[in-house]
């Protein structure tokens, strides 16, 4: 049997190399092999600090009985979704017509050219509680497979079908809400708040980064952010030694967490806390955010220069693998045991997400550090995950690169954090990165409904087997490619005054805009682009000279504290970068007789520069 995972790029891949199962990586490969022995196809979908995936591959894919059964009846695909979340999107939404408990290890099964006719999600060795055994699924599948061929076929063509017609129902476009449609949104989030432990619902509970950044945004949101993000501070969910969040708690009061630290909720956490301390001030968010940056730059980040994408929730104590017991160790029993493993590939979307967060609070709290290392990532991306075409890649391990397509969330958030450290650091070179990553998504979209796509199309096996989804609008725990593309493309137009990237972000917005205010919950990054595109825009650009003298940093001081929807600090040679560039808003900008000036601007109309905290106001 070949070992085909052992050199893969994903951890989650290497992980399952020894199975006695004999995996495929995702690829045509595969289904060619399908149609050559006219077998179905398992794909299998999970990833690296996934529990169940884990339990999973100890109770069934290492079983060699079953292994053997597997291999002689099915092609078997194993898939890292955080490699390929195109194709992880497709599939979940192709098994959403068979099972509406969805989520990981997901289980497909396809007709040898990839479309998905049943799939469910875990499956126990042995039956249990009205849910069938992995044998007696399989059983039942092949069963299908060879005795009711044609409704196999029917079942896949339909999903197909649905596929289609849900992937051109989601760019259908409608209005952009207005103020009072936005506050509705908050007032639906508010009636679904925990009040006496914070977050929203009942368990399981999640951090929801993406809402919190929504309510910061609006007005009316603001305390309830404030107290979802200090009762999560003070809660389980947070590691009381290194700082960082877990992904989700499984109780009500955030306790018994599901232990994996993704770098994406890290990531929108550490944002969301710097922007809580500076409209608060409050000593738990600048604490919290300290703690966040503690793990990304003391456990994920990468000897490159980028952040790894998560941190397991299993740690191997006594020889056994245990979810969670690691963590609630004090820290003098840490020190005696090995960490849980790191998921060491980097994903450029994600790390757009920690590098844009890591230099506003950089900014905002005053930490120079965390600027060097969104400065250092940004710099890895740019030169190990960029071509000379300017086309993305999706991952890479090490020095090694991953084949995998990029996707839009890659082009968004990588340019979306690039802007932001562009404003942070008043260096122009990541505004023109993100620039022409912005314009590559634009220009992939051509004359389509929706004004981004993923530049080269996306994966082809996808594309070839009808499982693509065309403009993936879904959110959650992170923003999609379309709210980072857009809000990347809003904020060019902040800097640039050029109106086709306010037409693309607000196009952009006009597909998920309904979505969005029926279902808040699930579209925070979203809506909280729906805020600044509801509003003036004011911009805020402060300049400073070769020296700053008190004056200029009390100033210097009241801009950090300051939430404003677009602050740019540069110096003299900086602006006038940024301006040769073509981003008009620094056009003129300058320090005021060796002082510290800070331009206020609304809708590009400028005060008078002030030199003085008192006079910002």
């Amino acid at each position: 049997m070949a070992n085909r995972l052992t050199d893969a790029i994903s951890p989650y891949l290497r992980a399952h190399a020894d199975n006695p199962v004999d995996w495929f990586p995702w690829g045509a490969e595969a289904f060619a092999e399908a149609r050559r022995r006219d077998v179905p196809v398992l794909v299998s979908i999970g990833y690296a600090t996934c529990h169940w995936c884990h339990v999973m591959a100890r109770e069934s894919f290492s079983d060699p009985d079953l292994a053997a059964f597997l291999n002689e009846r099915f092609v078997a695909i194993k898939v890292d979704r955080e490699e390929h979340p195109d194709v992880d999107a497709g599939y979940l939404s192709a098994a959403s017509a068979f099972t509406g408990n969805l989520g990981w290890p997901l289980t497909v099964f396809a007709t040898p050219d990839g479309r998905a006719f049943f799939a469910g999600t875990y499956f126990p060795p042995l039956a249990m509680e009205g849910r069938a055994s992995f044998r007696q699924v399989l059983d039942a599948v092949w069963d299908a497979w060879t005795e009711r061929r044609a409704e196999v076929e029917s079942n896949a063509a339909a999903v197909v079908a649905a596929l289609a017609a849900a992937s051109t129902a989601a760019t259908a476009v409608s209005e952009l809400p207005d103020s009072r449609a936005l506050d509705g949104a908050v007032d639906a989030l508010a009636a679904a708040e925990d009040e006496r432990f914070g977050g929203f619902g009942t368990s399981p509970k999640f951090p929801v980064a993406p809402v919190l950044g929504f309510l910061l945004a609006r007005q009316s949101g603001r305390q309830l952010a404030s107290r979802t993000l200090r009762l999560m501070a003070e809660s389980p969910l947070r590691d009381t030694v290194d700082g960082g969040f877990f992904r989700y708690a499984t109780r009500r009061d955030w306790s018994e967490p599901h232990y994996e630290r993704m770098l994406y909720d890290n990531a929108l956490l550490l944002r969301c806390y710097a922007t809580a301390w500076q409209q608060t001030g409050a000593a738990w968010a600048e604490s919290a955010a300290d703690g966040i940056a503690a793990f990304l730059l003391g456990v994920l980040r990468r000897p490159e220069g980028g952040f790894a994408s998560a941190q397991d929730s299993e740690s191997t104590i006594d020889g056994a693998r245990v979810e969670g017991a690691y963590y609630r160790l004090p820290v003098a029993e840490r020190a005696k045991l090995d960490p849980p493993p790191i998921d060491a590939k980097v994903l450029t979307g994600w790390n757009g997400f920690a590098i844009g967060a890591l230099a506003r609070a950089s900014f905002a709290l005053d930490r120079p550090a965390w600027m060097v290392a969104a400065r250092t990532a940004a710099d890895d991306l740019l030169a190990r995950h960029r071509s000379a075409d300017g086309m993305l890649v999706r991952a890479s391990l090490g020095a090694r690169v991953s084949d995998a397509a990029a996707t839009l969330e890659d082009y968004g958030g990588l340019a979306s954090g690039l802007l932001d450290l562009a404003l942070a650091s008043g260096d122009a070179e990541y505004a023109t990165a993100a620039r022409d990553l912005v314009d590559l998504c634009i220009d992939a979209a051509g004359d389509a409904d929706c004004a981004f796509e993923t530049p080269g199309g996306g994966d082809p096996v996808l594309q070839s087997n009808g499982m693509a989804i065309r403009v993936d609008p879904s959110e959650g725990a992170y923003p999609s490619g379309l709210s980072s593309a857009a809000t990347a493309a809003h904020t060019l137009f902040l800097l640039s005054g050029e109106r086709r990237y306010e037409r693309a972000a607000r196009e952009g917005m006009r597909v998920v805009a309904a979505q969005a205010v029926a279902t808040p919950s699930a579209f925070g990054a979203a809506l909280e682009l729906m805020v600044r595109l509801a509003e003036e825009p004011e911009q805020l650009v402060v300049v400073l000279p070769d020296t700053v003298d008190a004056g200029g940093a009390d100033l210097l001081g009241a801009v950090r504290r300051r939430d404003t929807a677009l602050t740019a600090v540069v110096g003299d040679a900086g602006a006038e970068v940024f301006a040769a560039e073509g981003f008009e808003l620094f056009a003129g900008r300058a320090s005021t007789g060796g002082r510290v000036a800070a331009y206020l601007c609304h809708d590009f109309v400028c005060d008078l520069p002030v030199t003085t905290a008192e006079a910002l106001g």
